[in-house]
């Protein structure tokens, strides 16, 4: 990719926010998986009391909501790209 390519493109804000929020996402619902994994061995028996129900719960919907950002970025850049490519 040359200079002149790079400079055309810069990265925006939103971009940057929904990359940030999905990493953050999938690092906090893959860190929920584990210590669900972890609990049951670690003497965990009543998950019905305290963060529990949040920390089971949040894999169920943060890797799909994180997958879904992901994409959003891919097809806004894809978008991007195209009418950068197109005007030239």
């Amino acid at each position: 990719m040359s200079p002149t390519a790079r400079e055309d493109m810069p990265v925006r804000r939103i971009d940057r926010i929904l990359a940030f929020m999905s990493i953050g996402l999938l690092v906090l619902s893959v860190g929920c998986f584990f210590a669900v994994l972890i609990s049951r061995p670690a003497g965990v028996t009543n998950y019905s009391e305290g963060l529990w129900p949040a920390v089971i719960l949040l894999p169920s919907f943060g890797l799909p909501l994180a997958f879904a950002l992901i994409v959003a970025v891919l097809v806004m850049s894809f978008v991007r790209r195209a009418r950068a490519n197109k005007g030239r």
